[in-house]
């Protein structure tokens, strides 16, 4: 098994912040819009480096939406932030007839994702907002696993026409992707070869799924796992290579099960090599107030919950 250390824990937004710090000096056209959440989202080098390229919009998320679809119609490449559940949820109608629909260049970038938001409660940890924006015509859908990813990502971003949602977090969480690994749009990554069974996991579940498989290997099953950090467009080829091979697949996200990761890998085995499927995923319902490990632990959303679909997936073979 290839093993993957954690270098050192981080929040996935700090790499979003350090991926804008690097934009703002290499790309003269790319611009930052901020919902009133500056240090949320760690805007604050971009700001201080480029006061005239950064727009502090205020409460008023569906506004930013707008200014930042004009602002493509110049040319510029804005970059919106604030929590996930306010650039989705809230302005869904202004993402759809002025961003996705139109066609523009807006890069919605969203922290605060999930059940980890913790504390914060139900109200704040959207569970839905992969299933809202994958089901945009020409939306690029992006769920990031850790710091170094995170930082990647927001980068190709930048060079990537067309609308895009990129989703981080809040908790400090391990660092494990090589700092020099490419990151390709739509392009799964192969963390681990393995014969018994497929894990594809994206963001905070892509660790728990490479823990998953060291304890799975110490009972005799080989896992393969894959870090799926592109929802939309779906590596379908990874997928299906894999599953030819295991003949049984476990899904994991930090989501809904509805409208999520593991739906889109469903519907591509509806369609071309119908596999037994477990979902480790939120069961239909609202978060709670808690910390990030409280609620992961609740909802099985952990590297036990993932052994345990692979054990059940497994029999169904």
């Amino acid at each position: 098994m290839k093993k993957y250390e954690n270098t050192g824990s981080k929040d996935t937004r700090s790499g979003f912040g350090a991926g804008m710090t690097e934009l703002g000096q290499k790309n003269e056209n790319v611009v930052a819009l901020c919902a009133d959440l500056i240090g949320s989202l760690k805007f604050d080098d971009f700001k201080k480096n480029h006061p005239e390229r950064f727009f502090q919009i205020g409460i008023a998320e569906a506004n930013m939406i707008g200014i930042a679809a004009g602002l493509t119609i110049g040319g510029k490449i804005p970059f919106t932030g604030t929590f996930a559940n306010f650039s989705t949820g809230r302005v869904y109608d202004q993402i759809r007839q002025s961003v996705a629909y139109s066609d523009k260049n807006v890069k919605i970038c969203a922290s605060h994702a999930g059940l980890t938001l913790g504390e914060d409660g139900a109200t704040h940890q959207i569970l839905e907002d992969i299933g809202l924006m994958k089901m945009l015509p020409g939306m690029t859908v992006i769920n990031t696993c850790d710091y170094n990813q995170t930082k990647a990502a927001t980068i190709a971003l930048a060079d990537h026409h067309g609308p895009a949602y990129l989703r981080f977090g809040r908790p400090v969480v391990p660092n494990f992707t090589p700092v020099d690994e490419p990151f390709v749009i739509g392009k799964a990554i192969l963390l681990n070869e393995g014969t018994d069974v497929t894990i594809v996991a994206t963001g905070h579940l892509v660790w728990e799924a490479l823990i998953a498989a060291e304890a799975l290997e110490a009972k005799g099953i080989s896992a393969e796992v894959i870090n799926i950090h592109t929802i939309k467009p779906l590596d379908e080829e990874a997928i299906l290579k894999s599953v030819a091979k295991t003949r049984c697949i476990v899904t994991a996200e930090e989501h809904n099960y509805l409208g999520g990761l593991g739906e889109s890998v469903s519907g591509v085995l509806a369609l071309n090599n119908p596999t037994p499927q477990e979902f480790v995923a939120v069961q239909d319902s609202f978060g709670e107030s808690g910390t990030p490990e409280q609620l992961m632990n609740k909802y099985k959303l952990n590297n036990q919950a993932i052994v345990e679909a692979v054990e059940r997936v497994i029999k169904r073979k």
